[in-house]
Formats: structure tokens, C-alpha cells, sequence
């Protein structure tokens, strides 16, 4: 396999994935990822960038103590290409890997893993969720730290330094990235 697909992706992580809300993370970071591939100039890979943010966290809910530790080889066996591990590990970096991220990709779902958390909650604060979710009310709740608590800023403000973005700049192309699949990611403010 040259490069991961999207189908792959879903198809590998349903073995191992099955709680409703690490579904729901797979998809919003897929989403955000796909966007970030069209923001680095990559659209011929929205795909496979939105494959592996598909696929980031595959041995978290069977190992949540020991996350990444048991990714690499059943990836490898499963034949997913080295690149595509090597960026799943990397969105660990300084947590529980010590796999830097390099590429654009790495450095994306570095930032974007936790950031899409904080765009999640300020969508359902709205009644049209994130249909109509602004930069500037984003970077409201950005400012507010007991705001979605558990999202790891200071991890957010290294990745895009990592990228010489500004955090206002990727949340706009994450929002819009999510924002593509509102109705899939239940940001639609239907729900």
C-alpha cells in the first residue's frame, strides 16, 4: 500500500475502536485534518491526511496508560505504510512518544488532536453549532482555560509554532474543515 485510505483507515480502527466518543474524535480530527492538507497545499492528499487522523488514537481505548505503545506493529502487520505510522506516533510527541513531528502532516495532527476538542465544545454552546462558529467567538472560549479544561493548550500553542501559525489562523481552518462534515461530527445544532 502506497499511501493509507480513508475506507482502510475507518476499517482498521473499527477493530479496535468501538466507544461512541473516540468515534466521534476520529472524525472530528479526520475532518480537521483533511482542511489542514488543503491549507498546506496538499489537496491530492486530503484523503490520506484525513486517513491518518482517522486512524491516530487506534489503541487508545484498549490501552489508554500505555496510548501508542501498541500501535506500530499491528499497523506494520496490517500494512500500513511507515510514513503514516510514523505520523501516528508523532501526534504523541513529548506525552507518551518521543517521535518528533516533522512534516506538515505530523506537525497538523500534533496540533489539531487537541484542538478540535475546543472547537467541539464551543460548537454545541450554539444552537446552530458549528454552522455559524466564528473565529473570534472560538478564540473567546480559547481564552476562557476552564473552558473544555482538558484540552491541552499550551500542546496546541507548541504545534503551531511548529507550523509558524498563529492558533486563531489553524482553529479558522479546522473550523471550516469540521464544519464540512457538521452533520456527521452531530455540530449541525440538530443534536
Amino acid at each position: 500500500m502506497e499511501k493509507l485510505t480513508l475506507d482502510f483507515a475507518k476499517e482498521l480502527n473499527a477493530r479496535a475502536v468501538h466507544e461512541d466518543h473516540l468515534l466521534l474524535h476520529a472524525a472530528n480530527v479526520s475532518a480537521a485534518m483533511g482542511a489542514m492538507a488543503e491549507r498546506f497545499g496538499c489537496p491530492e492528499d486530503r484523503e490520506h491526511w484525513e486517513a491518518v487522523g482517522w486512524l491516530h488514537d487506534y489503541d487508545y481505548e484498549q490501552y489508554p496508560d500505555e496510548h501508542l505503545a501498541h500501535t506500530e506493529e499491528p499497523l506494520r502487520e496490517a500494512g500500513v505504510p511507515e510514513e503514516d505510522i510514523r505520523a501516528i506516533l508523532s501526534h504523541g510527541y513529548g506525552i507518551c512518544s518521543d517521535v518528533e513531528p516533522l512534516t506538515d502532516l505530523e506537525k497538523s495532527l500534533f496540533t489539531v488532536d487537541e484542538l478540535t476538542g475546543i472547537v467541539q465544545a464551543a460548537a454545541r454552546m450554539r444552537p446552530n453549532g458549528i454552522l455559524d462558529l466564528e473565529v473570534k467567538s472560538f478564540m473567546k472560549k480559547w481564552k476562557d482555560k476552564k473552558f473544555a479544561a482538558k484540552c491541552d493548550r499550551e500542546l496546541i500553542l507548541k504545534g503551531c509554532a511548529m507550523m509558524n501559525m498563529d492558533v486563531a489562523d489553524v482553529a479558522s481552518v479546522v473550523i471550516e474543515g469540521m464544519r464540512a462534515h457538521a452533520a456527521e461530527l452531530h455540530l449541525d445544532g440538530q443534536g
